[in-house]
């Protein structure tokens, strides 16, 4: 049975490919499928759409690929870049937000940005106000101000930028960030007063770069760094921390604690892990990447002091975990509570949910089963929430054994006990990257 308190809409974007490749296929290629669960008075309604992106549109009216994709050179494209970052094209297929009442799909590199209406997936098109270098695949929502925080990045200096977008959806702050070169930061995390960039040491090889080649280097003796900035701060404000080197793909969350900002998210032990031998020829270092017990991401913990300048670290699990999430009313304050996906070895797929309990450090999981695998899963809370893990987990699990696609929500408090509703969709769907969840009444009131 679904539950009646349950108000609001879960939203999954996917890569979905359309047309034959131009040379070898990366699962990011493929262009933006935006996947909703909309929950109102104990009913539930499915519906999917394609982001018409401009790169979407251009393809659909030649009938073929006209961009390659990741593991091809940009000179194999049809045509030039459409993207931020130049010789790709913009999918729009990484992550989707809520912001000022409407969705946002972003793109892995930096891209344009678009919106949606979160029930119906009625397209609006490209964000307004969007700069020339796009934004970032994770912008993030703070939603006790309604503000969208966000960076980029490029291959010109200062490299990066960071910004602020107020409730009104208005560009109202944007600024240079200084880095040492070219960066590929994936995401970013804030507190109540101020943002959290980062400059981490796995980035592109500098002579090859000079050379139109994008190789990816683990540059293990340089320290990773992070850019502590006031929300709305200057180039100058800017507090630089260092810490122990490595790559994080996604952060968990971050707080304001005495003179100290706390950061939680996924250290990699191995940024940039060994070819997988057992791939097919061509594809041995994207099957690795796509490996997350190859790159081995650690829930882990960062102190930065900003009275000392001290960075203190710890790690607070062993397993091999990501794609974090937590209650989104928590977002830039202490939460209690996270929720970590448990990646299936050997591919970019997700077997279940980890929960944190980071007051008595105890954690319990939930298993989808043989054969089933899940999405990010968002945290949607009850009507009547009353306390920071009262709610659901909403997820999209497909099982490959019966080539079925289900919703499944998941009591939050209870996630050993397995869903408490089933919501069987009318075909399988693909698997996906990041998902979000919407308040009802934020939507309505927005």
């Amino acid at each position: 049975e679904i539950p009646a308190d349950l108000d609001g809409v879960y939203l999954r974007n996917t890569e979905n490919q359309i047309h034959e490749s131009i040379g070898r296929y990366h699962p990011f290629d493929g262009d933006s499928m935006v996947h909703s669960m909309c929950f109102c008075d104990g009913t539930a309604t499915y519906r999917n759409r394609f982001t018409q992106t401009a790169g979407f549109l251009a393809e659909q009216k030649a009938g073929k690929s006209l961009w390659a994709g990741l593991m091809e050179h940009p000179s194999k494209s049809l045509r030039p870049g459409i993207c931020a970052q130049e010789g790709l094209k913009d999918s729009s297929s990484t992550d989707i937000v809520v912001h000022a009442g409407r969705a946002l799909s972003t793109f892995y590199q930096c891209g344009e940005g678009y919106r949606l209406d979160p029930y119906t997936l009625e397209q609006m098109g490209a964000e307004s106000w969007v700069p020339t270098d796009g934004i970032s695949a994770h912008p993030k929502v703070d939603l006790r101000t309604g503000e969208l925080l966000f960076f980029n990045y490029s291959k010109n200096a200062p490299y990066m930028h960071y910004g602020v977008v107020g409730a009104d959806n208005k560009l109202k702050h944007y600024v240079p960030i200084s880095v040492p070169g070219p960066r590929l930061p994936h995401d970013m995390a804030f507190t109540g007063n101020y943002s959290i960039l980062n400059d981490l040491p796995v980035f592109w090889e500098a002579n090859q770069l000079k050379n139109g080649n994008h190789i990816v280097r683990f540059h293990k003796n340089t320290p990773t760094r992070f850019g502590i900035i006031p929300r709305f701060g200057q180039p100058g404000d800017v507090r630089w921390f260092e810490a122990a080197p490595t790559y994080v793909l996604h952060w968990l969350n971050a707080w304001e604690e005495g003179d100290e900002i706390v950061l939680l998210g996924y250290f990699q032990d191995k940024p940039v892990p060994a070819s997988r031998l057992d791939a097919p020829r061509g594809f041995e270092r994207m099957m690795a990447y796509l490996d997350q017990w190859a790159i081995q991401p650690r829930l882990h913990k960062w102190r930065f002091n900003l009275r000392t300048g001290v960075t203190v670290e710890e790690r607070l699990d062993d397993r091999t975990l990501e794609f974090g999430i937590i209650n989104a009313g928590y977002g830039g304050i202490k939460n209690r509570f996270g929720y970590s996906a448990n990646p299936l070895p050997g591919w970019f797929l997700f077997t279940g949910i980890t929960k944190h309990d980071f007051l008595t450090g105890q954690s319990s999981s939930v298993d989808m089963g043989e054969y089933r695998t899940c999405s990010e899963a968002a945290f949607a809370p009850r009507t009547t929430s009353s306390g920071e893990d009262d709610g659901y987990l909403i997820t999209f699990v497909t099982d490959m054994a019966r080539d079925q696609s289900e919703c499944v929500v998941i009591d939050a408090q209870d996630i050993e006990s397995g869903p408490v509703c089933r919501i069987i969709l009318p075909h399988r769907i693909c698997a996906g990257t990041h998902a979000t969840w919407a308040n009802g009444e934020d939507i309505r009131t927005a």
